[in-house]
This record gives C-alpha cells, structure tokens and sequence, in this order.
C-alpha cells in the first residue's frame, strides 16, 4: 500500500546515539553481553520535566531531533493542523513495574502512560490538531504511517507526525519473565518522522525492497520494537530517498507500506 505523503524528516535516538550514524555495523556484537542498550535521560529543563517520565522526555526529545533534522523551527509544526500519531508496544512496562512495587512515581495510573507521553509533547511543542495512539509493535507503526499519511493526502491535516517511544530498562525483568522472545539486543529508542504532502505516484525507487530494510534494522539498531519502520525510513534518506517500502513483523502478523523519502540534502 501507498499513501500520497512524503517523509521530509525523520530524528533518531537510539542506546547506540543520536541518529543513524551512530548505530553499529553490528548490534549484537556491539551489545556484547548486555541484553538491553538504554538511552540516557534527556537534559530537559524546567519543573515540568522534572517531574516527567523518561519515556516523556524521550518523545520531546525524538521530536526535537527531527525538527533539527528538517531544519525547522517549532512554530512549523505549532497549531491545529498537524497531526500526532504515536506508537509504543512496552507502553505500560516500566509504570507497571512501578505500580506493582508500590511506587506510584509520576503516574498514578499505570494505563495512562501513553496518553501521557503524547501530552507532554503536544504542550512542548503547541500542537493541537488531531492524535492518534497505536499500541504495537512494528506493524503498528506501518498503519501510523499509513494513517497519518492518509490524513495528508485527504487534506485533513497539514502535515503528520509519527512517533515511537520504546524503553526496557526499567521492565527488563518483564521481558526475562517472556524468555526473550524478541531477539536481543533490546534497543531503547523513540523516533518521530515528518509526513507532508506528495504525490500518490512512485517515486524513483530507493532501491529498499522486500524486506531489506527490515533486516537492516534489526542487524544495525537491535530491537527497537515499534520505532523499527521509522528507523528504517531514516536509512532510506541517508541513501538518497526514493521509493522506499517499510516492513514491520509483529506476533505473526506482517505489513508493508510504500513511502516516498526525500534525501537528506533535499531537506525543504
């Protein structure tokens, strides 16, 4: 499937860095014997911050890195027409965690934690257009994307942002209690990319097909869970852009989605 929207920025934090580059040839050897590669809590000022979570933060964060991406400024985002889809699969992990030790910490009510990370970024940054909260891993970020492309094609929105959060250090016990299920290295990341207006029509091709960027990710970055796909269109715009297909695999279900990036020298 292909919507009529193009990716213009994608920012990147992963446990390995800030953006693509700084991800390993190899994430497993890289990782050594550490099953979860965590990412620092961001330097963010002010008494709101301080009393945020680190998943919070991180979303604030993603957010900034790929206005910084686009070379944009805030108020381009600001206002009632841009969109806000946010995506996590370990939503809840670490305020259950807090909740079942006894520790309300800052959220009294462990289910709100998704709710709460897509508000902290909407007052950060003044959006107040529509949002939409996904609760998956990698394919649920494929129909985000598909989403939010769809809203800026039908001319709902301006433009779309697509955010991922993932954390594991806090519930890293949660997902030994799974038997490690998912491949390690667990890679904490949160990306955001940038969705505008394009054409419904195939750009040149990237050449990203079948899976390969899929694997790519999962090769360089680790599991990175829900922020997978936004990755992997992040690699598309360090080769040049194109037509790219994203693919996300999660719990037996697969999906794919087309999308047009622009290169990264064709930033606006």
């Amino acid at each position: 499937m292909r919507v009529g929207a193009r990716v213009q920025a994608v920012g990147v934090l992963t446990g390995w860095g800030v953006g693509v580059a700084a991800l390993p040839a190899d994430a497993r050897a890289a990782a050594t014997a550490h099953p979860v590669v965590r990412l620092t809590r961001p330097p963010l000022d002010g008494e709101r911050f301080r009393r945020a979570t680190r998943e919070c933060l991180l979303g604030v964060a993603a957010v900034q890195q790929m206005l910084d991406d686009a070379g944009l400024d805030r108020a381009a985002i600001a206002g009632p027409r841009t969109a806000l889809l946010f995506v996590t699969a370990g939503a809840y992990g670490a305020s259950n965690v807090e909740f079942l030790a006894g520790r309300a910490g800052t959220l009294h009510f462990p289910y709100t934690a998704p709710s709460a990370l897509s508000a902290e970024v909407a007052i950060e940054f003044g959006l107040t257009g529509a949002y939409v909260i996904l609760i998956g891993g990698p394919t649920a970020t494929v129909d985000a994307l598909w989403q939010g492309g769809r809203m800026v094609q039908d001319g709902r929105c301006d433009r779309a942002l697509v955010l991922a959060v993932e954390t594991f250090d806090e519930c890293e016990t949660l997902w030994r209690r799974a038997r490690w299920t998912l491949p390690v290295p667990l890679v904490e990341a949160a990306a955001c990319a940038l969705l505008l207006p394009g054409s419904a029509e195939a750009a040149p091709a990237g050449g990203h097909r079948d899976g390969a960027l899929e694997t790519a990710v999962q090769q360089r970055a680790g599991s990175t869970l829900a922020c997978g796909p936004l990755i992997a269109l992040a690699l598309a715009r360090e080769a040049g852009g194109g037509t790219t297909s994203v693919r996300g695999t999660w719990r037996g279900r697969q999906a794919t989605i087309e999308m047009t990036t622009t290169g990264r020298e064709a930033r606006n």
